[in-house]
């Protein structure tokens, strides 16, 4: 594919609010995660819950979008002059050409869970305030986007799991290259949820301690919450040193509804066509940013498929030890942190993982160094086997 400049980006988790928040935690090996303690849910798991979240108010035009997903999606867009950017790619290109394409896995299901419980005790009727469209629907968030800006164009919401806000930069990328647009805003958003906590306890995902990927005690995951965005334009001649979008790589490997396929294949497939999409060998990429989700079967699955593809060679880790799994936003987040390894020439570390799993064969880099980074793959794999890869680079 043609390369494509991210002009700006941005991401908010629990490690705080921004680039700079996000930055000194990855470098410190710092972690976002504490004891649940969200809403009215009793498990013994750990999170990471955004700070201040509900102390976001939307104007008052928009108020009909009020949830804790569109909270989060306004507080992740008016962070590092994001909004800003977006504003001045709608001068230049019009209204009409920027489009919006944005990952989540449970939107604003929240809100349906706190309707119900002000339901009609005799009918069950749901209460007239709720907004089924502009909350719980997985497309409210691309909408509340672009009406945020004011757009006309495309707009679309892309919900595959884990792997949603990886895919959009696919889906965007597609219709740049179609012409149908001239920049788009990607990215994702996923908020806590009674439905996604429970339901992933149910499934004996969560584990009661810090999540610790690719570590030999590797239980299960730490749910996290999170916003992350980047501005997808074409850049003819790009500054030196600036970030690009360069490959993308999709499959579909449909194992199993909730457990990866056992050699990862579907996980290589995603990665070898996102090495082809960017013109480049496995011997190109210097950081990979695995999906990591520190369950069992994950990640000895990613870690077959990245062993055989790049041997022990490339540095690599995740980073949901420290900003917890993010879901639906998982996939923005680590193009974002794959950005700063570009950006900063530094890798991240691995907050949690403490001994590594002799039998992954993986150059783990479990404490952030400098490096000389110069392209990066981040990975993303969700439930089904719904799989994306993506090849980010500087430019010469």
């Amino acid at each position: 594919m043609t390369p494509l400049l991210l002009s700006a980006y941005t991401a908010t988790t629990c490690l705080g609010r921004g680039l700079h928040a996000t930055r000194d935690a990855l470098r410190s090996n710092r972690s976002g995660l504490k004891p649940c303690r969200f809403e009215t849910v009793e498990l013994d798991t750990w999170i990471g819950e955004v700070a201040d979240v509900d102390a976001q108010r939307l104007p008052a035009a928009l108020a009909s979008y009020d949830c804790r997903n569109n909270r989060l999606t306004q507080m992740g867009l008016e962070t590092d002059g994001f909004a800003d950017r977006v504003r001045e790619a709608v001068a230049r290109h019009d209204r009409a050409r920027v489009g919006v394409f944005l990952g989540t896995s449970t939107a604003g299901i929240l809100q349906t869970e706190l309707a119900y419980r002000r339901r009609d005790p005799v009918t069950g009727a749901l209460p007239d305030d709720f907004v089924y469209r502009h909350t719980h629907n997985a497309f409210s968030l691309a909408e509340f986007t672009r009406d945020y800006f004011g757009l006309e164009g495309m707009a679309m919401a892309i919900s595959t799991a884990c792997s949603s806000s990886a895919k959009v930069f696919a889906a965007a990328a597609r219709q740049l290259a179609l012409g149908t647009i001239d920049a788009a805003i990607v990215g994702g958003v996923d908020t806590l949820c009674l439905t996604t906590l429970y339901g992933f306890a149910s499934l004996q995902l969560t584990s009661s301690q810090p999540c610790r990927p690719y570590d030999a005690s590797r239980d299960g995951i730490s749910i996290g919450e999170g916003a992350a965005f980047a501005l997808l334009e074409r850049a003819p001649q790009p500054e030196p040193g600036a970030v690009l979008l360069m490959g993308v790589g999709e499959s579909s490997d449909a194992y199993h509804m909730s457990a990866p396929h056992p050699q990862g294949l579907g996980a290589r497939m995603a990665m070898e066509a996102a090495l082809r999409s960017a013109g480049i060998g496995a011997d190109a990429v210097d950081y990979i940013n695995l999906h990591g989700t520190a369950t069992p079967a994950n990640d000895t699955a990613e870690g077959q498929a990245v062993a055989a593809l790049f041997g022990d060679r490339v540095p690599c880790n995740s980073t949901k030890g420290a900003t917890g799994h993010t879901l639906g936003a998982a996939g923005a987040v680590g193009a974002v942190i794959c950005a700063l390894a570009l950006a900063d020439g530094r890798l991240p570390g691995s907050p949690g993982t403490q001994v590594l799993d002799p039998a992954i064969p993986l150059r783990y880099q479990i404490h952030s160094v400098a490096a000389p980074v110069r392209r990066a793959l981040s990975n993303s794999f969700g439930f089904g086997g719904s799989n994306c890869s993506l090849v980010l680079g500087v430019a010469a």
